[in-house]
């Protein structure tokens, strides 16, 4: 199924139709259509919060439209042209369509324009040199090599997995390892290249890694959840690479066996023990190799960057934090369980199945979308519990305002004698709350039945009166009046 919302936000962005058909898997009429769908209804990113990807889909299409026939264009002289000195395929799609409405004819769109060109280009065996814009694509990938860090209590050797990132225009390059290849480690490495540059490219381009994208179909991309967050933050589209096609991001993989040669190979004989030491070195010879100058131009990828620089988009104000995801049942207590630690949700929800979201420092509670709820983390023992008032039924609100604040208010409302026995009852426990039912049977003495003097209770002893009195204040539950 199309992504309708991902083209409307990615058209926000300010990507072309061809970026947005390539980022979604889709032809570029349909991002074409969308769009001009979403003109005329009026909709404009950001989308209202309550319209649903099917109530979307409903406004924008509320018709399926007959499959038109389209003019296929003469792709030997399309490809005689571009050997033409500033000729380029978007020029002579143009005038294809030019061509096509002057002959009352439908043009295909960009997208398909293109392929079918590419299709003609692998029988003719022939190969399209791509240019890169500034500021436009960051390709990143794993390098195949690893490097090692030596662990100082066993003596054991552990590997460190190599990330490198690369601007294809200039080729200015961001290298970093780590101990793992999962989800923190691949966002830890998006977020320190992009610090790395200074700012932002429109278009990230990535292998097609578990942890950046779930399902690369042929009529479908799933990215995966934390990576397309990360995305939506720094305000860029994420092209996966076509499954088996290497040469979608050649500068990367050229950077990459450039990198195991110039950086790896050359610490080869070094001993690490911490893996700092290790990226402080790799960031050593990282410096060496982007100041290393070009074999067959002038400059080195440094003095291209400086002219590539101005064209990145600047970083957010902070940078990304990752989240995980989880699915959490509520509980007959309107509590869910996430870590070894328990947080509230609306009692509304009990027994259904939510959607979490946890970051560092927050946990958030999302159903069928929307969030309903959020609470700071938890950390240290485990079994603590983060309650917020209002997720509670009616009753048990009540039961949680008895406080010592109250009683002694009440009290003070009664008399100075009785205010002042009802803080001597409190201050003799250990634990606040041993003392209500001593209070509560103070309050219920002067609403319910016969008062009995102050001084006359302060007499009593507790424990007795707990023995003797219990059964009867467990049947009776007045509220304290404010």
């Amino acid at each position: 199924m199309t992504n309708y919302r991902e083209i409307l936000r990615l058209h926000s962005l300010g990507l072309n139709k061809t970026e947005i058909a390539s980022s979604c898997q889709c032809a570029r009429n349909t991002v074409a259509a969308t769009l001009q769908r979403a003109a005329n209804c009026g909709l404009q990113w950001p989308l209202p919060e309550e319209m649903s990807d099917k109530q979307l889909s409903e406004r924008l299409f509320p018709t399926s439209p007959s499959k038109p026939v389209y003019k296929m264009p003469d792709y030997a002289y399309v490809h005689k042209e571009l050997q033409r000195s500033g000729i380029t395929l978007n020029l002579l799609w143009l005038e294809y369509c030019d061509q096509c409405r002057a002959a009352g004819e439908i043009p295909y769109q960009s997208t398909q324009f293109n392929k079918y060109y590419a299709d003609y280009l692998t029988k003719v065996n022939a190969t399209m040199h791509l240019n890169h814009k500034p500021g436009e694509v960051m390709q990143v990938d794993w390098a195949g090599d690893t490097a090692a860090v030596i662990d100082t209590d066993t003596g054991e050797i552990i590997p460190a997995y190599v990330f490198v990132a690369t601007l294809p225009y200039s080729g200015y390059s961001y290298v970093e390892a780590f101990f793992s290849m999962n989800q923190d480690s691949w966002t830890t490495a998006h977020v320190n290249a992009y610090k790395y540059f200074g700012g932002v490219t429109r278009i990230i381009q990535c292998d097609n890694l578990k942890t950046g994208v779930q399902k690369h179909g042929k009529d479908e991309v799933v990215l995966n959840k934390s990576y397309q967050e990360l995305a939506e933050h720094y305000g860029t589209a994420i092209l996966p690479a076509r499954v088996r096609a290497p040469k979608d991001k050649a500068a990367v993989e050229g950077t990459v066996g450039i990198i195991s040669t110039f950086i790896l190979a050359a610490l080869r004989n070094r001993q690490f023990l911490s893996l700092l030491e290790l990226n402080e070195a790799i960031w050593d010879r990282l410096e060496a190799f982007n100041h290393k100058p070009f074999q067959k131009r002038e400059g080195s990828r440094a003095s291209s960057f400086a002219e590539e620089r101005p064209f990145l988009r600047p970083l957010p104000p902070r940078p990304f934090e990752l989240a995980i995801w989880k699915v959490a049942t509520v509980g007959p207590n309107y509590h869910i369980s996430v870590e070894r630690m328990n947080y509230s949700v609306p009692f509304e929800y009990i027994k259904q199945r939510v959607d979490v979201r946890l970051t560092r420092s927050t946990v958030e509670v999302f159903y069928g979308g929307n969030r309903i709820c959020s609470h700071p983390r938890l950390y240290g023992r485990f079994n603590q519990y983060s309650t917020i008032q209002e997720h509670m039924p009616p009753e048990h609100q009540k039961y949680v305002q008895w406080n010592g604040e109250r009683f002694i208010h009440w009290a003070g409302k009664v008399g100075s004698n009785t205010q002042v026995a009802v803080q001597a009852i409190l201050s003799g426990y250990k634990v606040e709350q041993q003392g209500y039912i001593s209070d509560f049977y103070i309050y219920f003495s002067f609403s319910c039945v016969k008062p009995i003097s102050t001084n006359k209770y302060i007499r009593l002893s507790v424990p007795l009166f707990l023995q003797k009195s219990a059964a009867v204040l467990c049947k009776c539950t007045p509220s304290l009046e404010d």
